[in-house]
């Protein structure tokens, strides 16, 4: 049985996979042949980030009234969560008797070098971020801290960090929506990567020690 907990204490937590989880086999799922060996176990299978992403784009939907979204899509791990949130939101969009205005923009980050984050932050596109001028920000991950420094000289009105995996949001109102935590183990899948290897696969998983050695550079 997975060892998934929801916090019951608001939404904002979301789905937390215990640090003891071992995760699901991977005989359970189809993947890359080339990946054979480079993958210790699937932490979160892709159905479930799916539904979990769904959940998100309802919470957002229901916050934001009829604000206009301003989405920063944070390459390049952030770009299969960016896609999917984005079309479950103009899905939910669509079959409502409200619409909401949606522009997206694009930032690219760099920070890891093999499996460790390094402290040299490249930050490509991010030269001109006047558009975030009067709005409110959300955003995750271990680069976060850097990027928000960056983003601050541009003027915006509120930023709230949130927890979703490999993503930025951000809108003309605040969220704190999380869609999973997870143990401190070096994933990928679902765009995240490791030397640019495994965002072709569909799960998040966690890469084995045989694969960051087959990959490292």
């Amino acid at each position: 049985m997975a060892e998934f907990a929801v916090q019951s204490e608001g939404r904002s937590e979301g789905i937390v996979i215990k640090d003891d989880w071992p995760g699901y086999s991977l005989d359970l799922f189809s993947y890359p042949a080339h990946y054979s060996g480079d993958l210790d176990c699937v932490i979160i299978p892709h159905g479930v980030i799916m539904d979990r992403t769904e959940r998100l784009a309802r919470n957002i939907m229901d916050d934001l009234g009829n604000h206009a979204i301003v989405v920063l899509c944070v390459l390049k791990g952030g770009y299969q969560f960016c896609a999917d949130l984005v079309d479950r939101i103009k899905d939910l969009s669509h079959n409502s008797n409200r619409t909401i205005p949606m522009t997206v923009h694009f930032i690219r980050l760099k920070s890891y070098l093999n499996d460790e984050s390094t402290e040299d932050l490249h930050i490509l596109g991010g030269e001109d971020l006047s558009l975030l001028a009067g709005k409110g920000i959300v955003g995750t991950g271990k680069t976060m801290k850097t990027l928000l420094k960056h983003v601050e000289a541009f003027g915006p009105k509120m930023i709230k960090v949130s927890q979703t995996i490999g993503n930025i949001c951000l809108c003309h109102f605040v969220l704190s929506d999380v869609g999973f935590e997870i143990p401190n183990r070096f994933v990928v899948g679902y765009a995240l990567d490791y030397n640019e290897y495994f965002r072709d696969l569909s799960h998040i998983c966690v890469i084995s020690d045989t694969g960051k050695m087959k990959y490292k550079i």
